[in-house]
């Protein structure tokens, strides 16, 4: 069967299987090429005739994972300009009134796309939820501070991806008025920054925040640090005009550059304080404060500002910095005598592991260095967030701790992804042979719960009781204040 709807910039024709109609790589906006990648997204040409819409459209251009990484989720990379597009999966096109989720994908901002299989939309499809994936501008494209071209293009272009679903979903059988917005990693910080922007007010009812942190903005004095080591590195000048003239290609070399030499010398005289300490030894390019979509950082933002809280879920996994550090061998170098000078390298007063130690009188020095990353990229910044979004609207809080039948990664980041999405047989790479059905029956029934009522199913955060679910087997739990003793320490440490 081949269904065809019509929005506004024309007819699009999809493919049904088993119940499940998807409309894949439609663009939301002009290709981004030349000069037009490093100005505001502009609304895609209007074409004539019908256009197929049945394979995943192009990718913003990236470098693979590393090899270590890459074997666990794989790496993006389909040619194209047309790469601002989105993917929808409905129940039935003809519908109207369906619940709405748009999905925004993680990568540290600097790779990822909506055409991963872990994100296939038909599970939510398939329980009633019209679910759209976007891809953004990500790297120098998307996130680099270049003199005469506007910051934040990346989150401009999730704006303007919201704005079309606001204007076109109900072709799709989707109600414009019930759109909850998720992600992860980066896609979940990007929905901490949507949250806050007061330009994204009334294009969402609700979000969900997985893995994220609502703390993450450079300055831009800071980022423009960067932004100028990129082009020495080209050797051009740091301009929108010179930057447009180059190539994806040369552009991602560059970039990879930059990367590298920050991450071996994450100097804050050399880069930035914000940029070192924002990025986490994790990404080099992200969103950056610019008194516009980003005032500030969002939890700081939202704070000063309650009533732009929405409904939430936000949480992390349990041992999120495990992905980053055992794939890479960084786990099996630290020791009793290593720890101190690897948690000062990433800013952390060593002090803090007594406290973590006292709490996990088990736990090996390396255990302890994970926990210590886990909860200052990840959960300081998402528990944070909820607190401040909790003074607004209700807020479910959330920890997802099975951990992988692959060795040493533990309940590790990206790994409650395919759960959410009921496509853990698409996710063996990272789950392992043998992940449970009646976890990922259970999250993702909360999902679309959550996008459908406002109700995940589980007794809601505030700063009281500070209510965690925690996703495991063989049963979940509700619990209270959960390790608040370490966050406390480390934020004193962070401060």
């Amino acid at each position: 069967m081949e269904p065809i709807v019509t929005i506004a910039s024309g007819t699009v024709r999809g493919r049904t299987e088993a119940g499940v109609t998807r409309f894949l790589g439609v663009p939301y906006a002009a290709a981004p090429v030349g000069a037009k990648r490093f100005q505001l997204p502009e609304a895609a040409p209007a074409w004539d005739g019908v256009r197929e819409a049945t394979d995943m459209g192009a990718t913003c251009a990236q470098s693979p994972y590393p090899a270590p990484i890459h074997a666990l989720i794989g790496s993006d990379g389909i040619p194209g300009d047309e790469y601002l597009n989105a993917n929808v999966w409905t129940p039935d096109p003809a519908a109207s009134g369906l619940p709405v989720l748009v999905w925004i994908h993680g990568g540290a901002f600097v790779r990822g796309s909506n055409a991963r299989a872990i994100y296939n939309g038909a599970a939510f499809a398939r329980d009633g939820v019209v679910m759209v994936s976007i891809n953004y501008r990500l790297g120098v494209s998307g996130f680099a501070a270049i003199e005469g071209a506007p910051l934040n293009r990346g989150l401009h272009d999730q704006i303007f991806a919201l704005r079309w679903v606001r204007e076109n979903i109900a072709a799709f059988g989707g109600d414009p008025d019930n759109v909850t917005i998720f992600g992860e990693s980066a896609g979940g910080m990007s929905v901490a920054a949507l949250i806050a922007a007061p330009q994204s007010t009334g294009l969402f009812r609700r979000a969900i925040m997985q893995s994220g942190n609502g703390s993450v903005a450079a300055d831009a004095e800071d980022a423009r640090r960067v932004a100028v080591a990129l082009a020495d590195e080209l050797g051009i000048a740091p301009t929108a005009a010179d930057f447009g003239k180059l190539g994806p290609d040369e552009l991602r070399t560059a970039q990879n550059a930059v990367a590298l030499a920050m991450m071996t010398d994450p100097d804050p005289q050399r880069w930035g304080t914000s940029v070192i300490g924002q990025g986490m030894g994790i990404m080099s390019l992200f969103p950056v404060i610019d008194d516009d979509i980003v005032p500030g950082a969002p939890t700081a933002v939202l704070a000063e500002h309650p009533e732009r809280a929405v409904p939430l879920i936000a949480g992390t996994t349990a041992e999120e910095f495990r992905f980053f550090t055992v794939p890479t061998g960084i786990t099996a170098a630290v020791t009793a005598d290593t720890l101190p000078f690897v948690l000062t390298r990433y800013g952390i007063d060593p002090a803090v592991a007594q406290t973590y130690s006292a709490q996990r009188p088990d736990a090996t020095p390396d255990e302890i260095f994970n926990a210590i990353l886990t909860d200052w990229c990840f959960r300081a910044g998402t528990v944070d967030f909820a607190e401040a979004n909790a003074a607004g609207a209700p807020t479910h809080v959330y920890e997802f701790a099975w951990p992988t039948g692959l060795p040493g990664l533990g309940a590790c980041h990206v790994l409650e992804v395919p759960f959410v999405f009921d496509a853990i047989d698409d996710a063996h790479s990272l789950t392992g042979p043998n992940p449970p059905q009646s976890l990922a029956d259970e999250i993702h029934a909360a999902w679309v719960a959550f996008a459908t009522s406002g109700d995940p199913g589980w007794a809601a955060f505030d700063g009281e009781t500070k209510r965690v679910r925690i996703f495991d087997t063989p049963e979940s739990s509700t619990v209270e204040d959960l390790r608040s003793a370490e966050l406390d320490a480390l934020r004193q440490t962070i401060a």
